[in-house]
């Protein structure tokens, strides 16, 4: 259908606010695949005040409706501190974003990505990369491959058509970011095993499950590792000190020691690798709502959770260990003992590693390594305004 009967406006009020909300669960209810996100989770990651990403960002919502009806929305924004960082490395000087993206179909695909467009150029945007809802650390990036599957957490689906919107309305694919699954109920191939073993015989390697009783801490060393890690990938925006606050609060439950690793080398920490449980399997059922009583199984689910999937979704080494044998030492060795406390005691039988880069080589070599395969692939679109 034309774009020529859709009114885009900007989110106004409560009931617009909703609204935006609200339009997902509608587009999206008859995917058997697609993932109910928790409502309040939204309404969070959306809300100036709850967010701490809204302290060094500019967010527009948008609503496309036809005849009255909603039929589409948008957001668009961007990031200050992504504005100060190296062309080279994707962001930069001038990169708007949009994200956040429903549509009924392309007319009103069309008819909401202009006035994104619009709108980031009122900003003084001269580029767009997209979609990205809303930082980079959260959902980046329009699934092209594996729809025939289930997200596991943290992690977007979207319906399948959007892709030749989107390339319609002049976007080039900038990047591809991968996951990639592996089944490790029977463990790695015998390398691994090797590399592990000669690792353990290293009297200054200290790999070492998280404390939870200790979780500021600890998320603080984590996302610090994390920030000199990936300070050259492609796309990186470092974390404040009020996301990293942010982030221990959130990431707290979902945490298991077990299953989370810090690697130290004399004591220092140099390493990390989280997993998660796939949540998504119990929320798939709760239809994004956690009252009256759904808070109270997840909860108890979340205690001591059995979920055949667990998801890797960060790791980092320290940039002066990058490409060294030491780097790719310690992430086996994260890898394997995570991977016998899972199966040992969540019942775990496949993991997901990602995203990944599609030229980070040394994690692809890893994901290679340990015999995993790729199983879903992500674009992030760029465009001139």
């Amino acid at each position: 259908m034309s774009a020529a009967d859709v009114v885009i406006a900007p989110v106004s009020g409560k009931s617009d606010f909703n609204a935006f909300i609200d339009l997902s669960y509608r587009l999206n209810r008859d995917d058997p695949h697609w993932v109910p996100p928790l409502r309040a989770e939204v309404v969070e990651l959306l809300t100036p005040g709850k967010n701490p990403f809204h302290e060094h960002a500019k967010v527009q919502l948008f609503l496309a409706r036809r005849s009255g009806k909603v039929v589409g929305r948008i957001s668009a924004h961007y990031d200050e501190l992504a504005l100060t960082q190296p062309v080279e490395q994707g962001m930069g000087p001038g990169t708007g974003n949009w994200g956040m993206f429903e549509a009924e179909d392309e007319g009103v695909a069309h008819a909401l990505i202009a006035r994104a467009e619009e709108w980031l150029r009122e900003q003084g945007m001269t580029r767009i990369l997209a979609p990205i809802s809303l930082s980079i650390w959260e959902e980046p990036g329009l699934l092209v491959h594996g729809h025939d599957h289930s997200p596991m957490v943290m992690m977007g689906h979207n319906l399948p058509q959007y892709e030749g919107w989107i390339e319609s309305a002049g976007y080039q694919v900038a990047k591809r970011l991968l996951t990639y699954d592996v089944m490790v109920q029977d463990g790695f191939p015998p390398l691994i095993n090797r590399i592990v073993a000669l690792g353990e015989k290293n009297a200054s390697i200290k790999v070492r499950p998280v404390d939870k009783k200790q979780m500021q801490r600890e998320t603080a060393i984590i996302l610090d590792i994390l920030n000199n890690a990936w300070s050259k990938n492609w796309g990186f925006v470092p974390f404040t000190e009020t996301e990293k606050v942010y982030g221990a609060k959130k990431l707290a439950p979902m945490i298991i020691e077990g299953a989370n690793m810090i690697a130290e080398i004399d004591g220092e920490p140099v390493a990390f690798m989280l997993s998660l449980p796939d949540v998504n399997a119990k929320l798939k059922t709760m239809g994004g709502k956690l009252f009256p009583f759904n808070w109270a199984k997840l909860l108890w689910w979340l205690r001591n959770p059995q979920s055949e999937g667990f998801r890797v979704p960060l790791m980092g080494v320290v940039t002066k260990l990058q490409n060294s044998r030491m780097a790719s030492q310690l992430a086996f060795m994260m890898i394997e003992y995570i991977r016998r406390y899972a199966v040992a005691n969540h019942g775990v039988k496949r993991a997901e590693v990602g995203w990944v880069l599609e030229d980070n080589q040394g994690m692809v070599a890893i994901a290679d390594a340990i015999g995993s395969k790729m199983n879903r692939e992500y674009r992030i679109y760029s465009k001139a305004l």
